[in-house]
């Protein structure tokens, strides 16, 4: 019996070892801003759902997303200011060349500006606590959803719905 019960707590012992970095819960009225989070931190799912330190981690994503996209933005205006004066220069192919890289450039911007309300739209949802859970059903989004579009306002059952009903509207016109 003493052996079974050692056994057990080694096993227990080495979980506990490979177990995924996790944060000390914070005090239950922290505000999310100021939860500490450790480095190399990631949702588990056995965390409670949206815990603090959940909500910290995508306010963190969230906050670094933004950034990035804004920091980008200037970035695409920096160049095309300072290539406004040379790209006239050169050939019909240099100049064509030119045009369809200022396209696309413009073309991502747009798509940054499209971006940027959705993240402060999910950075409001993280203050007012509905950040996580699917705005038509309320049932949670999930975490790998989340991670990999943190501005999900829909569960992957509720978004596969909403195409099928617009797909349907479409295909009656």
């Amino acid at each position: 019996m003493a052996a079974k019960k050692a056994k057990s707590e080694a096993r227990s012992a080495r979980a506990a070892a490979q177990a995924p970095v996790q944060a000390p819960a914070p005090a239950p009225d922290t505000p999310i801003e100021e939860v500490e989070l450790p480095a190399g931190y990631q949702p588990a799912l056995d965390e409670p759902y949206m815990s603090p330190q959940q909500l910290a981690y995508f306010r963190r994503k969230l906050l670094d997303w933004r950034d990035a996209l804004l920091r980008e933005s200037q970035q695409t205006i920096d160049h095309l200011r300072s290539d406004g004066a040379s790209r006239y220069v050169g050939d019909e192919a240099d100049r064509a060349r030119d045009e369809s890289e200022v396209a696309l450039e413009l073309r991502t911007r747009d798509r940054y500006r499209k971006l940027l309300p959705k993240i402060e739209a999910a950075l409001h949802r993280i203050d007012d606590g509905t950040y996580g859970y699917c705005e038509e059903t309320g049932e949670p989004i999930g975490l790998k959803r989340l991670e990999a579009r943190p501005i999900a306002t829909l569960s992957v059952e509720a978004q596969e719905l909403r195409e099928r009903s617009q797909r349907g509207y479409r295909d009656d016109a």
